[in-house]
């Protein structure tokens, strides 16, 4: 089993690094925009979320009890 595995890992390493050869990458400040794109959807996302659960929390501790 251990032979079979070196035998496959080897060419998929090879393969892998070939692939990423063609891989067009972003320039630096396009990948740190995005990077800024996402973070701050996240924390958008995370706001409003935080925003409904204590909404939520808040209605059902008002009219359950």
């Amino acid at each position: 089993m251990k032979f079979d595995f070196h035998k496959r890992i080897i060419p998929f390493l090879k393969e892998t690094k070939v692939e990423m050869g063609k891989v067009t990458w972003p320039e630096k400040q396009t990948a740190i925009r995005y990077t800024a794109i996402v973070i701050g959807s996240s924390l958008a996302v995370a706001v409003f979320l935080g925003g409904l659960d204590f909404l939520f929390s808040f209605l059902i501790n008002k009219f359950a009890i």
